[in-house]
């Protein structure tokens, strides 16, 4: 679904950036309302459900994306076929960043939950960020802020021994709202998040839980709650 937010209604009316549940951490946070008419391309208010592909790696870039609500997957194929999974995305990150220095994508960006998303086009912030110091500066933030997340992510859940790495994605995958539950995925994708067979990830949940770590909260095994986050950090070989 796509609802156009066309230049007037950028500021104000149904797309109103000055409400918007994550201003603060969006790209446009930083912006006045003055700066709102540099903007003369249409902003896309974009929902894609669970499973659906945002872009391709390699495909042509005409839009950097907010992430408003749900979470979303990075991902590149590996050189034997394989998928490697990135990194996740949470609300307020931004997705192809990249796309604004190579005018293309540089991975796969699919929705592991229902999401909502801002598409901004390229030409858009690169007029705004020669315009306006303040989007400028969140810009060049908003990009190392990725960057580091980006290494955080991987050295914390691929390094270690395959319990080492689940605890960590166990607590990498807290809520926000509420740190005791953690939401997990497919034994699959987060083997493919950690560079470890399906079949070890289900084990280690399930030790962890045997253990008294984490307890289940729904039948389909992707929502838990931590019980003992001292053993989360423990956990050894």
């Amino acid at each position: 679904m796509m609802i156009p937010i066309k230049t007037e209604s950028a500021w104000r009316g149904t797309s109103d950036c000055r409400t918007c549940a994550i201003r603060e951490m969006a790209l446009f946070g930083s912006l006045t309302e003055g700066d709102f008419a540099h903007i003369h391309a249409p902003i896309d208010d974009l929902a894609y459900r669970s499973g659906d592909t945002l872009h391709a790696e390699g495909q042509a870039a005409h839009g950097v994306y907010t992430l408003r609500s749900g979470m979303l997957k990075l991902s590149r194929v590996t050189a034997d076929g394989r998928q490697r999974i990135l990194r996740l995305l949470r609300p307020g990150d931004v997705v192809g960043l990249e796309a604004l220095a190579t005018e293309c994508y540089d991975s796969n960006v699919t929705a592991l939950t229902d999401v909502t998303v801002c598409r901004i086009p390229t030409e858009v912030i690169h007029h705004l960020s020669q315009r306006s110091p303040r989007m400028h500066a969140g810009l060049l933030n908003k990009w190392q802020k990725t960057l580091r997340e980006a290494d955080d992510w991987l050295a914390a859940i691929n390094f270690g021994t395959a319990r080492q790495r689940v605890g960590q994605f166990v607590l990498k995958m807290r809520h926000s709202t509420d740190p005791s539950l953690s939401t997990l995925f497919s034994r699959e994708d987060m083997g493919a998040m950690m560079d470890l067979k399906l079949e070890t990830v289900s084990r280690e949940v399930s030790h962890l839980v045997k253990i008294g770590a984490i307890k289940a909260v729904d039948k389909q095994g992707r929502l838990y709650r931590i019980v003992d986050e001292s053993l989360l950090l423990a956990a050894k070989g």
